[in-house]
């Protein structure tokens, strides 16, 4: 995902979207034990929730910094 796709969201279509992503890591766990098809998906996945939560992080320090 894109990280000018993510800071165009809002936080809640954010987090909507860090629990669809945890939802697929986790399935891609349980996967692992009988060989995933796209490991490469793991990293990616790790990737696109870590870009979430810095931009949650900067969005939550801009709504401070206003105040």
């Amino acid at each position: 995902m894109k990280i000018k796709d993510l800071r165009a969201m809002s936080e809640e279509e954010l987090k909507d979207k860090m629990v669809e992503l945890n939802k697929q890591l986790m399935e891609l766990q349980f996967k692992r034990r009988s060989n995933v098809e796209k490991p490469h998906l793991f990293k990616q996945i790790r990737r696109d929730i870590a870009r979430i939560f810095t931009i949650i992080n900067e969005k939550q320090g801009e709504k401070s910094g206003q105040r």
